[in-house]
């Protein structure tokens, strides 16, 4: 185990009924705010009128800004960060999704910044400023990101995805009523277990030993995320399987599951090209690039990749039979995202090969080659791509 440092400074305030909480809670940390949200759902749901009801009765005054989309730009941010300093608004309070709270963290990241905060996103580079407080209410368990320091986000201009980290970031407190999932479109329920799924993937997958508590967290995080996710397959509004989903997909995130040990990341940065190049969903891209990644990388680590299938996907079968065991456990994980409805190859998503070689390059451009458990370069990227094909690139 690698030594770490773990802090997550996140109130997390879960159950029925807790959106009636948000002024009351966000008064501590200022009177003017920015209301950050996504499109029209959180009006139709009746979400809206419960949150400014609420800021009203605590007095906490705000400024709003909609209009988030998946996959959130720039542009939206570069007006968030005007509003907020044209108004002097303390605090950033994001009522959606993944999308809508790494929108609201970037806003908060470039009020006190003194240059264009893509730069930051570029460069990688540690904020020696304090970002604006971010608090959220979750409208969609998926990404994780009520309470972690990351966000992602898209220059449509030079078509790049990219992320940023920073313990700062994370939200000083995150509202979650499994409540308010019941009306998500099944679609959403799908990507988003495809992709806190992969939040733990990328941490799970490693070389560094004697992690045995984090793996089986990991383990046990996964089956029931997966078990869950197949109740919500048959019925949307079991508020308990929802429950179940969006804790997992809280810890999937909030790196609890990844201290210690070497982490990956290679299919997040594989998919981002997908997401800035074709606007795919992000869960879907996730759910084509994982199996062929695991296939490509897994004869030269079967210890890792065996364990998965023996306690992950509870494939049968003597250790004699590894490489057996491997290829059952990659088919039933593609057999379970089949089952939800997403897709396992590049042809669903509509991606063409012609396209694969500059979707590489993107992919190593920043940091160079990505992947902790293995290193892979442009034409390791492109061959992930073609595997990821329904010929298998043949």
């Amino acid at each position: 185990m690698l030594n770490f440092i773990y802090d997550n400074k996140t109130t997390l305030i879960f159950g029925k009924g807790t959106q009636h909480e948000a002024g009351r809670l966000l008064k501590p940390f200022g009177k003017k705010i920015l209301l950050h949200y996504g499109g029209g759902s959180i009006r139709r749901s009746g979400l809206y009128d419960s949150i400014t009801a609420s800021l009203k009765a605590a007095g906490v005054e705000y400024e709003e800004l909609g209009g988030v989309q998946p996959n959130p730009t720039l542009p939206l941010v570069y007006e968030g960060i005007r509003l907020c300093r044209e108004h002097g608004l303390g605090m950033v309070l994001a009522v959606g999704g993944g999308s809508v709270i790494d929108s609201s963290k970037a806003i908060a990241l470039g009020v006190p910044y003194g240059g264009d905060v893509w730069d930051l996103y570029l460069s990688k580079k540690q904020p020696d400023f304090e970002p604006l407080p971010v608090a959220t209410v979750l409208t969609i368990p998926a990404a994780g990101s009520e309470s972690s320091p990351n966000t992602v986000i898209t220059n449509e201009e030079t078509r790049r995805k990219l992320g940023y980290g920073a313990p700062a970031l994370r939200p000083v407190f995150s509202i979650i009523n499994p409540e308010l999932f019941f009306t998500l479109p099944h679609r959403q329920m799908a990507n988003g277990v495809s992709d806190m799924m992969s939040h733990i993937f990328e941490r799970y997958f490693t070389r560094t030993l004697h992690t045995d508590l984090s793996d089986g967290l990991c383990e046990a995080t996964l089956r029931t995320i997966m078990r869950n996710a197949r109740i919500l397959n048959g019925n949307l509004h079991d508020y308990d399987a929802w429950a179940e989903i969006a804790f997992s997909g809280n810890i999937a995130h909030n790196n609890l599951l990844g201290v210690g040990r070497e982490q990956d990341w290679a299919c997040h940065a594989m998919e981002h090209e997908l997401s800035a190049l074709y606007h795919v969903d992000h869960g879907a891209g996730l759910a084509v690039v994982t199996p062929a990644w695991m296939k490509y990388v897994s004869p030269r680590h079967r210890d890792m990749f065996l364990q998965f299938s023996l306690n992950v996907m509870r494939v049968e079968g003597s250790c004699r039979e590894t490489e057996t065991i491997i290829r059952e456990g990659i088919a039933r994980l593609e057999g379970f995202y089949r089952e939800l409805g997403l897709p396992t190859s590049m042809e669903e998503l509509g991606i063409r090969p012609e396209d694969f070689p500059l979707m590489a390059e993107q992919a190593i451009s920043v940091r160079g080659p990505v992947g902790g458990l293995e290193r892979l370069d442009a034409e390791d990227v492109r061959n992930i791509y073609r595997l990821a094909c329904r010929n298998g690139g043949n």
